[in-house]
């Protein structure tokens, strides 16, 4: 490895929070994975529910604590959309640490971009990916949150074995979502198991939040070699969305 390439992934969480652009080389591409046995659910919102609701649960604080989020880490939020997490998680992490706040879809780009420079935050990134890939640089990330999306996610298992290259050695992936089928805009917690275990991921908890803001499901993610080859990954059954919901 060349001192330059050491040091890139460095060097790519320092560029300024409006360049909305990859942090990494595309991993492996989207069809060399199999599609999922379900539903994907369209995106219709760059928010799930009101921001007073959420604070009012204490979302954000919940999820944190349960993922042990500390000052200094760096985490990245798959689908940050409006940045709910994005503008919460800051401080915690604070000025040692680091925000990494991904995206597919351009106009939430533009929009977070926006909000990231008008209220000044100087430990926040906003990066551009893909639906199968968040493009983040290899070992990168202490902790990854996907909140109210997983169902949104049209090639889950080529974005979870991308994803697994970013994390550092015993990185923690969150996922919050709703017990309910796809079609509605939730993940049943049986299918989700399925699904990140084909990947390699080890479960370390599920918790249902307080205040009626769904679950938080805390996987570690596998090692870079130790990840299943993409064409080896079999789909999971929905079985929920066969019995109606």
């Amino acid at each position: 490895m060349t001192r330059f390439a050491a040091f890139l992934p460095l060097l790519l969480l320092t560029l300024p929070a409006f360049a909305a652009e990859p942090l990494a080389p595309p991993g492996a591409p989207a069809e060399r994975f199999a599609k999922p046995d379900r539903p994907v659910a369209e995106i219709v919102a760059p928010q799930w529910a009101h921001e007073r609701e959420r604070d009012r649960a204490d979302e954000v604080g919940q999820v944190a604590r349960l993922m042990r989020i500390a000052p200094g880490e760096t985490v990245a939020d798959i689908g940050a959309g409006s940045g709910y997490y994005v503008f919460r998680l800051s401080p915690r992490v604070g000025s040692q640490g680091r925000i990494l706040a991904q995206d597919i879809a351009p106009d939430y780009l533009a929009d977070l971009e926006r909000r990231v420079a008008e209220s000044g935050l100087s430990n926040v990134t906003v990066v551009r990916g893909e639906a199968h890939d968040p493009r983040l640089p290899p070992g990168s990330v202490d902790a990854a949150v996907l909140v109210h999306m997983y169902h949104e996610i049209a090639q889950p298992f080529g974005l979870l074995w991308n994803l697994a290259a970013a994390m550092k050695p015993g990185g923690r992936v969150g996922i919050v979502d709703a017990d309910a089928i796809p079609s509605r805009h939730g993940t049943p917690p049986k299918l989700l198991r399925c699904e990140l275990a084909a990947v390699g991921y080890r479960e370390v908890s599920l918790t249902r939040l307080k205040g009626g803001v769904g679950y938080l499901a805390v996987f570690e993610a596998p090692a870079p070699d130790r990840r299943p080859v993409p064409e080896a990954i079999r789909p999971c059954r929905d079985e929920a969305t066969r019995k109606g919901g």
